[in-house]
C-alpha cells in the first residue's frame, strides 16, 4: 500500500470492506473474447511495492491483492506496466535510488520464477511480440522521480533496467516537480533540472508521465517536451471538483494537443465525487479528533473503524469509470484516453465491478453498451498508449 496522504483512507476501507462483495457484472462471451484477442496495457499496477511489504509469489494465485497471474489471465490483461514506486518521504537520499532499483529486482524475479508466462517489455515490439507468444509482458514505469537524484548517470541506468515512464513527482515536491498534493509550490511548476530531465527524457525514450505533478508543472512539461507525454493513472476533476490530482478539461485539451494520452485510474476517490466527499468528510473528523485527544488517544486508535462502521464507504462503480472515459472522447476524442487502474495502490477503494485485474471484461462490455465500436475499445485497452510509445521511441532513435 503506498504512503500518501490517501493512506488513512486505504487503511479505513481496509478494515470494513475486506471482504465486500461486488455487485454482480456478466459481461458478454464478445466482451471476453475481445479482452482475450487484443493487447491489454495497464499503465499502472503497484505490483512491486506490494510484494515489498508482504511477500506473494503472484505467478500463482493468491489470497490478497489485486493481481496475480491467473486473475490477469482471466481478465485478459497481458501488458500491465509495474510501477516502480518510491514513498517520498524518500526523497533527496540514497535510499530513494537503492529501492528502486530493489523494486525492479522484484519485477525480474517475477519473470526468472515464471519464464513461461511473463516476459520484460522494453519497446512496443516487445510487448506485441510477446502478446504473440500467449506471455504476459511487464513493461515499468518510475512512479516518482525522486530515484534519479539530480544525476543523468541515473537515468541512463533505469532506462538500460527497462523503465520506460517516470511520473516526475508523487505525494511531495521533489527536486524535479512541484506535487498536486503539496502545498508548497517550491519550484511554481518543474525544477531547472526538471525541465533539463524532460528534454533528456525525450532524447533517451523514456516517457514523461505527469500524474501526480502540479498544474504549472503540467504545462511547462508539455511546453517542453517535443513528444506526446501520459497521465499514467490519473481521472477527471471535472468529477472531483477542487481534487487537484485530477486533470481539469483545459489541462486534458491540452493533453489532446500535445498527442498525450490520459490513463484512467479506478480508485472510487479518483472518479466519484461522492466518495471524495466521504473521505474528506472523515480526515476532517479524524483531524480535529486528533487536535482534542491526542494521537495516543484509544479514541483516535478506534476512530477509522467506527466511523465506517457508521457510514458506510460510498464505492463508485464500473459506470462512474465509463463517465470518466466518455468525457474525455467528448472533449478531445478517442484517441487520447486508456487504462491505468493503479490495482494494488488504491486498497480496498476500487469500484464494483472492478475489483481486481479479471474484471476488465466488465469495463469492455460497459464500453460496448454505450456503442463504442470494437476499433475504439481496442485504442482504448491498447492502441492509444501504444501509439505514444512508438512516438517516443521515434524520436529517440532519430536523436
Amino acid at each position: 500500500m503506498k504512503i500518501t496522504s490517501k493512506t488513512t483512507l486505504y487503511l479505513a476501507c481496509s478494515l470494513a470492506f475486506s471482504s465486500c462483495a461486488s455487485a454482480e457484472y456478466s459481461p458478454s462471451e464478445k466482451a471476453i473474447a475481445l479482452t482475450q484477442e487484443t493487447i491489454l496495457i495497464d499503465s499502472h499496477i503497484d505490483v512491486p511495492y506490494r510484494i515489498s511489504k508482504k511477500w506473494a509469489d503472484v505467478t500463482k494465485a493468491t489470497d490478497g491483492g489485486d493481481f496475480d497471474y491467473p486473475r490477469a489471465k482471466s481478465g485478459g490483461l497481458n501488458a500491465p506496466f509495474m510501477s516502480i514506486y518510491v514513498p517520498a518521504s524518500l526523497d533527496d537520499s540514497d535510499e530513494s535510488t537503492a529501492l528502486a532499483h530493489k523494486l525492479i529486482d522484484y519485477v525480474e524475479a517475477i519473470v526468472g520464477r515464471a519464464p513461461g508466462k511473463f516476459a520484460i517489455a522494453k519497446s512496443v515490439a516487445d510487448v506485441k511480440t510477446q502478446f504473440a507468444k500467449g506471455l504476459i509482458s511487464l513493461p515499468m514505469g518510475m512512479e516518482n522521480g525522486s530515484p534519479i537524484q539530480g544525476d543523468l548517470n541515473n537515468l541512463k541506468t533505469f532506462y538500460e533496467r527497462g523503465i520506460r515512464y517516470i511520473t516526475l513527482a508523487h505525494s511531495q515536491s521533489n527536486h524535479i516537480s512541484d506535487s498536486s498534493y503539496d502545498i508548497r509550490r517550491k519550484w511554481k511548476g518543474l525544477s531547472p533540472f526538471g525541465k533539463t530531465l524532460v528534454e533528456e527524457m525525450n532524447n533517451i525514450g523514456i516517457m514523461i508521465d505527469i500524474s501526480h505533478v502540479s498544474d504549472q508543472a503540467f504545462y511547462q512539461a508539455i511546453e517542453i517536451s517535443k513528444v506526446p507525454v501520459i497521465a499514467s493513472h490519473s481521472s477527471l476533476r471535472k468529477f472531483t471538483p477542487g481534487f487537484e490530482r485530477n486533470m481539469d478539461d483545459d489541462m486534458i485539451k491540452a493533453l489532446g494537443e500535445n498527442g498525450g494520452v490520459i490513463q484512467i485510474n479506478f480508485g472510487s476517490t479518483f472518479v466519484s465525487k461522492l466518495s471524495q466527499n466521504w473521505r474528506n468528510k472523515m480526515t476532517a473528523k479524524r483531524k480535529a479528533l486528533v487536535e482534542k485527544e491526542g494521537n495516543e488517544s484509544p479514541l483516535v486508535s478506534a476512530f477509522d473503524k467506527d466511523y465506517i462502521a457508521n457510514n458506510p464507504f460510498p464505492f463508485a462503480s464500473v459506470e462512474t469509470v465509463l463517465d470518466h472515459i466518455d468525457h474525455v472522447v467528448e472533449l478531445i476524442g478517442i484517441d487520447h484516453v486508456g487504462i491505468g487502474s493503479d490495482y494494488d495502490g488504491v486498497g480496498d477503494s476500487l469500484p464494483e465491478g472492478l475489483k481486481d485485474v479479471s474484471t476488465y471484461p466488465n469495463l469492455v462490455q460497459g464500453l460496448m453498451d454505450r456503442d463504442y465500436s470494437e476499433a475504439d475499445i481496442k485504442k482504448i485497452l491498447s492502441g492509444n498508449f501504444l501509439r505514444v510509445w512508438q512516438a517516443v521511441e521515434t524520436y529517440a532513435e532519430q536523436h
